[in-house]
């Protein structure tokens, strides 16, 4: 069978499934094409207002297909390179995505699989997942942002052992670490990742890009710039009618229902 991304609703959440259950849900080109096509969707439409990212089965995914990648090493480097781009095209995709993306990791989330996850702005994992960064084991280097996410999240030293000793570090450990969001009982990571979207939905969708917009902008600004973003963000959304709402359920003590 060839690897997909299954696409489902949940009220207003998409959720994304990765599905290659004879490759323990491998990435591949075909997921990166759907996945970005699912989220140009998803930004054009009012009535999703967060996407969940889960693996199909008992695991989020093992990353890259080792089958794929050894046939590839008799292809033109160029080959491997166009893939690869491809993936980074999807986790570039995610950032840039204006409304929230939720991981739900069950089981192994490796190599790519652990990129994709720290891609997104929330991980929601079994307390049994296991996380890992297996590229040295096979004698390769990171792709999918990994080195990216892992240096502005960790100390260089907890970096290094993760990227060249190839160990497993569990979701508990992450979740002390703070790249974890919330730790579940095992089977309970896709329904406590559509617990908090239905929370996000429920909140100003404006306000809620304008954060993930500010967050994705703050590693590279100086403080002026930061403060400067910061005060356009906010006269913006002050002048949305969701402000308005939102202002005045809070002094009336009702709950705010945004546009």
């Amino acid at each position: 069978m060839t690897a997909e991304l299954k696409r489902t609703s949940q009220g207003q959440t998409l959720v994304l499934t990765l599905s290659s259950p004879e490759h323990r849900n491998a990435l591949g080109p075909e997921i990166y094409t759907e996945g970005i096509e699912a989220l140009s969707l998803a930004e054009g439409s009012p009535d999703i207002r967060t996407v969940v990212i889960v693996g199909e089965g008992s695991l989020f995914s093992a990353g890259g297909n080792l089958q794929r990648l050894q046939a590839n090493r008799q292809q033109p480097a160029s080959h491997q390179a166009e893939s690869i781009e491809a993936l980074h095209n999807w986790i570039d995709a995610i950032r840039a995505f204006p409304k929230p993306v939720i991981a739900a990791v069950e089981g192994a989330a490796a190599g790519a699989g652990f990129s994709l996850a720290l891609a997104c702005d929330f991980i929601v994992a079994a307390d049994n997942a296991v996380f890992v960064m297996a590229y040295s084991n096979i004698a390769l280097s990171p792709d999918g942002g990994a080195s990216w996410s892992l240096t502005r999240a960790l100390p260089r030293q907890l970096v290094t052992e993760l990227l060249m000793c190839g160990e497993r570090i569990t979701a508990q450990r992450l979740h002390d670490l703070g790249l974890v969001n919330r730790v579940t009982p095992p089977g309970a990571a896709l329904s406590e990742a559509l617990l908090l979207a239905a929370g996000l939905n429920e909140r100003a969708p404006n306000a809620l890009s304008s954060i993930k917009t500010l967050i994705n902008e703050a590693g590279h600004a100086t403080l002026t710039e930061q403060l400067a973003r910061e005060r356009d963000h906010f006269v913006e959304n002050l002048h949305h009618a969701n402000a308005g709402i939102g202002i005045s359920a809070f002094l009336n003590r009702t709950r705010p229902r945004s546009e």
